[in-house]
């Protein structure tokens, strides 16, 4: 009999992927530089800096349990959030919200898990015909 902590280790199977745990790792370490940032700024830029950085790991989650061609779309959505998060770095580094390391911190995260999210695209595109058709394409 397998113990009931095996099991529900490997039920949710988007747990194994590294791009979940890289995309939950930022959104931790996003939470912690938001706690200094002032309250003038919380609404209009770490509230949503934080839900664009929740959105990666939230697409990846819900797209993994569609079928694959419907994952991609999930994955190039969670690409998007990514992208947001560029932006929202930006803003946070102008307004002088983030200092030079956690914007560079913040840029370098964010390039490693588009790669990761573009492998896994790569990846899935060779297993599912036509997934490169213009209406799945959102890169």
């Amino acid at each position: 009999m397998v113990p009931e902590q095996e099991t529900s280790l490997n039920f949710f199977r988007f747990e194994d992927l590294r791009i979940y745990s890289k995309a939950l790792d930022y959104v931790n370490w996003l939470h912690g530089v938001a706690v200094s940032i002032q309250d003038a700024y919380r609404e209009s830029v770490v509230l949503p800096f934080l839900k664009s950085a929740q959105s990666v790991a939230l697409s990846i989650a819900e797209g993994s349990s569609r079928n694959k061609a419907q994952f991609i779309y999930y994955l190039k959505m969670a690409k998007s959030a990514v992208r947001e998060c560029v932006v929202y770095t930006t803003i946070a580094s102008r307004l002088n919200l983030l200092n030079e390391d956690d914007k560079d911190y913040s840029r370098t995260q964010l390039m490693e898990m588009t790669k990761m999210i573009g492998s896994l695209v790569s990846s899935l595109q060779k297993l599912v015909p036509n997934a490169k058709d213009d209406d799945m394409e959102m890169a």
